[in-house]
């Protein structure tokens, strides 16, 4: 690489010599940038969707190549969020591609030390009959003065902020018909 390349290359030479004097295109444009294209640009799909962070619910495009989700990025056409998302919608890719998201279901028995995986089928039956056997443990049908009660304190329900408002609305009536009242959602926590 010569001198004179060197300085063809430099964005000050390029911003005094050329139609760009504020440097506000392509005198600031590096080579390498110009090579760059935006990873919109290559998707085979795009989808939109809703943030599942909290209940605003900012519009998303969700861009898809190879059936991989490759970007997401806030939906201009959204009349909520106009386009804007806030950092964690933002990086709510990292949701869905995290190397580190867990795809299985894990499983620790009492007192041991060691994680296992189970199949849905054998976790989903576990997890009914435990809640089947807390409600029937803990149910009351009336207090000391016979007042009705119908509810059980021996579970509750705690929602996740990844959850959407819908995801949210339908774990609430499914723990209340169940007769749990503790039931809260961690965005209001």
């Amino acid at each position: 690489m010569g001198l004179r390349t060197w300085i063809e290359g430099w964005p000050v030479y390029r911003q005094l010599t050329g139609t760009d004097p504020l440097g506000r295109g392509a005198a600031a444009m590096s080579r390498r940038s110009a090579e760059l294209t935006p990873r919109t640009e290559t998707a085979d799909s795009m989808a939109r969707s809703v943030c599942p962070y909290c209940a605003v619910g900012c519009g998303q495009r969700v861009y898809v190549k190879d059936g991989r989700v490759t970007q997401i990025e806030g939906d201009p056409d959204s009349p909520i969020s106009r386009g804007r998302l806030c950092p964690k919608g933002a990086a709510s890719k990292n949701l869905v591609t995290s190397k580190f998201r867990q795809t299985t279901v894990r499983y620790r028995r009492p007192y041991s030390t060691e994680w296992e995986d189970l199949d849905l089928d054998t976790a989903m039956d576990m997890i009914a009959d435990r809640v089947i056997a807390a409600r029937a443990d803990r149910w009351e049908d009336a207090d000391d003065e016979g007042r009705p009660l119908n509810r059980t304190l021996g579970f509750s329900g705690l929602g996740g902020a990844t959850l959407d408002n819908e995801e949210n609305y339908l774990i609430k009536k499914l723990f209340t018909a169940m007769g749990a009242i503790q039931i809260e959602n961690q965005a209001r926590i």
